[in-house]
């Protein structure tokens, strides 16, 4: 009873800091709104000073950047809990750079193709890097250590990011591409939001089966004798990891870390059960992708910094800390 209102009350301060953060997004920019601006353009009628600034644009972004940094986050959880891993990452292992080459063909091949389209190549993009890393990690005859793991990850991602810069440069789309390459949300629009029912399916799945992830994450030889299907768990693990990595490079593009720290940042708070783990990352995963966005877009307004650029400040000393212990800890 206590550790359940341990929870709640993490969940609600982790909620209060979501909805400030989110509110400071909405109401401060290039453009100086106010708070009336912002309520007329959630509820009101076209015409306001900043209606279109704020419907159009600074909106979709907040919904998309909170979508994103969930996504990003769970996609990390997910995969450190599964692999028992503290280095995992959708972006250190493949996933977002073979998403990103996906990108690239499909605007070479099928110009104009639709957000839904984009996401179907964005998935296929991050199954074929995911492939890539592990059947190269495999090969080790000593095993598929963290370290190991990661190395084979940064390999890949280099080799599809070089192949994707070139495909790039050769065919002439990379002005096409700017949005997705440079890991920002320039561009969002409620067009791009398509994407967020599969990213909301598969943070429920994630949410359904905690239980199963916690127990693997601890022991796989005491999942089997509670009687669990490991092999079916892990695939839909998997299948989950692919959709959320891959709908949030069809968002955003290519981008590292959110999945590696946001989630030790967690377990710091909530422990080890995954039943917290996974809605405090996804509250939080999405409260830091829309404070990072926002301040890449005002801390030399009205220019912009790539959001990427913010979010590797953070995460590389962090992932770096994790490397020096060896990657055996997730402290």
């Amino acid at each position: 009873m206590k550790s359940t209102y341990s929870f709640i009350l993490k969940l609600t301060l982790s909620m209060v800091i979501l909805i400030v953060i989110t509110a400071v997004a909405l109401g401060f920019g290039a453009a100086n709104t106010t708070l009336s601006d912002l309520i007329e353009a959630l509820i009101g009628e076209p015409g306001g000073n900043y209606y279109d600034i704020l419907r159009e644009i600074r909106i979709p972004r907040v919904i998309a950047a909170f979508f994103v940094g969930a996504a990003l986050a769970v996609a990390g959880a997910i995969m450190q809990g599964l692999t028992r891993n503290p280095l995992a990452d959708p972006g250190l292992l493949g996933l977002t750079s073979g998403s990103n080459l996906s990108l690239v063909l499909t605007f070479v091949m099928l110009p104009g193709l639709s957000m839904l389209g984009l996401m179907l190549s964005s998935l296929i993009g991050a199954a074929i890097g995911m492939l890539l890393v592990f059947g190269i990690g495999m090969t080790s005859k000593k095993g598929l250590s963290p370290l190991k793991l990661v190395l084979a990850g940064s390999a890949v991602s280099l080799f599809l990011q070089a192949i994707a810069n070139g495909i790039g440069i050769l065919f002439n789309v990379s002005k096409d591409l700017t949005m997705w390459t440079a890991g920002g949300l320039i561009g969002v629009s409620w067009q791009s939001l398509i994407i967020v029912p599969f990213i909301l399916l598969g943070l429920f799945i994630a949410i359904i089966y905690s239980k199963q992830l916690t127990i693997i994450s601890l022991n796989e030889d005491l999942a089997i004798g509670l009687g669990q299907k490991i092999k079916t768990v892990k695939v839909i693990f998997i299948l989950i990891v692919i959709i959320l990595a891959g709908c949030a490079v069809a968002i955003i593009g290519n981008l590292a870390f959110i999945g590696l720290f946001i989630p030790h940042m967690v377990r710091r708070i909530s422990g080890a059960d995954y039943r917290t783990i996974i809605p405090l990352s996804i509250i939080i995963g999405g409260a830091f992708m829309i404070g990072t966005d926002f301040i890449s877009r005002i801390i030399f307004a009205p220019l912009e910094i790539p959001v990427v650029s913010l979010v590797a400040i953070i995460g590389l000393p962090f992932f770096l800390i994790l490397v020096r212990k060896g990657g055996r800890t997730f402290a």
